[in-house]
């Protein structure tokens, strides 16, 4: 059986001959695994190793601590969806986010914001090919977001992306900076890494 047929079975409701939508997603349910929208096509992923994870946690524990004791905003976990573009839809999921407080409404109890996070992080995971992880930056830029820190665990580094087109290679003794997104937070790569 093929992929189609097998998401066919499962989804009977779901027209996969058409583009999906946001909603469709929302429906969706594939235990243990993790799905993304892109223009329309339903994208599933598994899971992200357990180094990946404590990366993650890592640096969302001092974003989160940052962003708490000033008030800024909200600290979003591994994974939590936002639609960033409509007819088609596209859905990414962040390894870490942040959203200024002057847009916290925008999060809705149900679904998926609308809205892209003013800073976010993306984790490299060994089977990430270049292009789809090019691709993804290319996405949050042009949703809206300020600043992407692109954290590479393999080669100890990070790469910050910014709307102007502007990039800058972080070894693992420089430190992330929120620049005018977060200023004055500043976390040492190698803490993240650790």
């Amino acid at each position: 059986m093929d992929r189609s047929q097998l998401f066919r079975d499962m989804f009977p409701d779901v027209k996969t001959s058409q583009l999906l939508t946001a909603q469709d997603v929302e429906r969706i349910s594939l235990p243990g695994k993790m799905t993304e929208l892109i223009r329309g096509q339903l994208v599933v992923r598994e899971p992200p190793g357990t180094w990946h994870g404590v990366i993650a946690a890592n640096l969302t524990y001092h974003l989160g601590d940052f962003v708490r004791r000033h008030g800024l905003g909200i600290v979003f976990a591994q994974d939590t969806g936002f639609k960033i573009a409509s007819h088609p839809d596209t859905v990414r999921a962040p390894d870490v986010a942040f959203l200024g407080r002057d847009r916290a409404d925008r999060i809705p109890a149900r679904g998926y914001a609308e809205v892209a996070p003013d800073l976010l992080a993306e984790i490299l995971s060994a089977e990430d090919r270049p292009a789809e992880v090019l691709a993804k930056v290319a996405d949050w830029l042009a949703a809206g977001t300020k600043l992407v820190w692109l954290l590479d665990p393999e080669g100890r580094e990070a790469r910050v992306y910014r709307p102007d087109g502007s990039l800058s290679v972080l070894l693992e003794d420089d430190a992330l900076g929120g620049e005018d997104v977060l200023p004055g937070f500043s976390c040492p790569l190698a803490q993240v890494f650790a």
